[in-house]
C-alpha cells in the first residue's frame, strides 16, 4: 500500500474549499464511530466498517469522501478505542477515553493496486509491473 503526504500549496479557493470539506467529512466519520462505540456494547472494528459504509448512503457529503478515506477515519477511531483497552488491561492510572475530535487537520487517502502494461520500445516488448500512478482522491 502506498500512502502519500501532500499539502496543497498555492491553490485554487475551490481547492481548499473541498480539501476543507473533506477533513471536516474524515472527522463526521470519525466522531460517529467514537459515539456508536460509546452507545454500543461489544462492538468491533468490523461494524464500524459496516457503520461507515450506512453513513454513506445516509449523508451526500459523506458519499463525496472516497471509501478508503472512510475507513481511514474509522481506522483512527478503532485505534483510540483499542488503545483505550489495551492501557485498561495493563492497569494504567489513566486509560485515556476515547475523545471527540474538534480540530482535526488531515484526511488519509490511499493508493493501492498494481497496474500490468506492455510497451514497446527500440522493436522489443517489454512487460513491467509497476505501481498505480493513478490516485483515489474523488473530492465533489
Amino acid at each position: 500500500m502506498l500512502v502519500r503526504e501532500a499539502k496543497l500549496l498555492n491553490g485554487t479557493s475551490n481547492q481548499y474549499k473541498s480539501l476543507d470539506e473533506a477533513i471536516r467529512t474524515a472527522q463526521f466519520i470519525r466522531n460517529k464511530a467514537v459515539r456508536y462505540w460509546i452507545d454500543n456494547q461489544g462492538v468491533d472494528k468490523s461494524r464500524l466498517y459496516k457503520l461507515s459504509k450506512e453513513l454513506a448512503s445516509e449523508f451526500a457529503f459523506a458519499n463525496k469522501l472516497n471509501s478508503s478515506a472512510r475507513q481511514a477515519s474509522v481506522e483512527v477511531a478503532w485505534t483510540s478505542i483499542s488503545n483505550f483497552y489495551r492501557r485498561g488491561k495493563e492497569g494504567a492510572k489513566k486509560k485515556g477515553y476515547p475523545k471527540f475530535k474538534k480540530h482535526c487537520r488531515s484526511v488519509e487517502y490511499k493508493q493501492s493496486g498494481w497496474v500490468r502494461f506492455v510497451s514497446l520500445e527500440n522493436g522489443e516488448l517489454n512487460s513491467k509491473c509497476t505501481r498505480s500512478k493513478r490516485s483515489t482522491f474523488r473530492i465533489g
